[in-house]
């Protein structure tokens, strides 16, 4: 499986972002060790994992500590060892992919279709990991389960709004 991991991390001025070589990581405490060590010093540090043009996990640290992880579908952990590798240990999400993909109807008039969903996505980890910088658990859902996206656009949508999107676009080229 070929990926892509870029390291992205906010210290006292601004974010920064990284590629991560995760080759040869013998377990999720060398890569949380990898990403640390981006930056020891970051008040965030956020990995995101690409594969196969399927996949997304996303790992956060804060203060280089408590480890959070988020993979936008269970399949990764059982077809790829990388995907073993980051979500073996995590847990289904507390909100479901159909409370995401099928919100009761609003009474506002709004007459705009739902994006359309991939009812086989099945999310695992903790959705809220990105809420304090933006994005919802809701809208992180909504992103992997929306038919047609990519890890890599997932990337870039939360990457927009956390204000480093250019720093990882940059490694992209």
């Amino acid at each position: 499986m070929s990926y892509f991991a870029a390291a992205v991390t906010r210290g006292s001025t601004g974010w920064a972002a990284s590629e991560l070589d995760l080759t040869g990581a013998a377990d999720i405490d060398e890569v949380v060790d990898r990403l640390r060590d981006v930056d020891p010093d970051a008040g965030v540090a956020l990995l995101f994992v690409e594969s196969d043009d399927s996949y997304l996990a996303i790992l956060r640290l804060d203060q280089g500590e408590d480890l959070r992880v988020f993979g936008s579908d269970s399949v990764f952990a059982e077809e790829s060892r990388l995907g073993a590798l980051l979500l073996g240990d995590v847990k289904a999400p507390a909100l479901e992919i159909d409370e995401v993909t099928n919100p009761p109807a609003s009474g506002d008039g709004d007459s705009s279709a739902p994006a359309a969903a991939d009812p086989d996505v099945d999310p695992v980890g903790d959705p809220e990991l990105l809420a304090d910088l933006g994005i919802s658990a809701h809208q992180l859902l909504s992103l992997c389960a929306h038919d047609g996206l990519l890890p890599a656009d997932v990337t870039a949508e939360i990457c927009q709004v956390l204000g480093c999107a250019d720093e990882v676009e940059e490694l992209r080229e």
